[in-house]
C-alpha cells in the first residue's frame, strides 16, 4: 500500500505537475502481530527420526533462521568455545551464537550416523539440505502433536528468544543473538534485565532429549 500511494503521489507531482490530494496523505500503521510461541516441550519430543530431531533442536537451541541452519558448515561448529559461527546472515553480517551442550551431544551422534562432508546438514545426494525439507519436517511434527497454533519453523526462533527473556536474559543480548540490527525489532519479546553473555546458557539445556 505504501508503494502504491508513493507511486500515485509521484504521478501527481512529477508527471501531471499537480498538487497531491489530501486523501493520499495516509499514515499506515504496521500491524502489531505477536509471533507464535511454542512451549519448551512442544514439537521436539515427538520426533523419532534422529536427523530431523537434530535439525529442529539446533534451530531452537540457538535461535537460528532456516537459511542460517542450512548454510552451516562443519567448521562453523566450535565445540571448544561452545559457539556457532553464523556467516553472512541477513544483512550480510556474521555473528556468533551459543552452542548448547545438549545440541552438541546430538550433533556428535548425528555426525557418527550421517558423516556429512561439507555442510552440517546435507541431502541424500550431498550438498546443502533443502529449505522445503526442513519445513516439511516441522509440519509433520506439528501434526503429530496436535498443536492448533499457526506455527512455522520460524516459531522455534521466536520461542528461543521468548524463553531467554522469561529466564531473565537482557534483551540487548537477545538482540545480538538473533542478529537484529535494531533493538526495536527485538522488543516484540520485551523487557530489560541485566545479564552477562558468559552467565547465559541456551534454554535448550533444560530439555530432556
Amino acid at each position: 500500500m505504501k508503494h502504491v500511494i508513493a507511486s500515485i503521489r509521484y504521478l501527481y507531482l512529477k508527471v501531471l505537475h499537480k498538487q497531491v490530494p489530501e486523501s493520499l496523505f495516509i499514515k499506515l500503521k504496521k500491524p502489531n502481530i505477536l509471533p507464535v510461541i511454542l512451549s519448551k516441550k512442544e514439537i521436539i519430543n515427538v520426533i523419532k527420526n534422529f536427523k530431523h530431531k537434530t535439525i529442529l533442536f539446533l534451530i531452537y537451541s540457538a535461535g537460528l533462521r532456516n537459511g542460517e541452519l542450512l548454510n552451516l558448515k562443519i567448521g562453523d561448529i566450535d565445540s571448544d568455545a561452545m559457539k556457532i559461527h553464523i556467516r553472512q546472515a541477513k544483512g550480510k553480517k556474521d555473528r556468533y551464537v551459543m552452542l548448547s551442550e545438549k545440541a552438541l551431544k546430538l550433533l556428535r551422534e548425528y555426525y557418527k550416523l550421517y558423516k556429512p562432508k561439507e555442510f552440517v546438514f546435507e541431502g541424500q545426494k550431498g550438498g546443502k539440505y533443502s529449505s522445503k525439507s526442513v519445513q516439511n519436517i516441522f509440519k509433520t511434527a506439528v501434526k503429530k502433536t496436535g498443536i492448533k497454533k499457526k506455527a512455522s519453523v520460524h516459531s522455534l526462533r521466536h520461542s528461543f528468544a521468548t524463553h531467554l527473556l522469561d529466564d531473565g536474559t537482557d534483551i540487548r543480548y537477545i538482540q545480538e543473538l538473533l542478529g537484529h540490527k535494531r533493538l526495536e525489532t527485538t522488543q516484540i519479546y520485551t523487557h530489560i534485565s541485566s545479564y552477562s553473555i558468559n552467565k547465559i546458557k541456551s534454554p535448550a539445556d533444560k530439555l530432556e532429549i
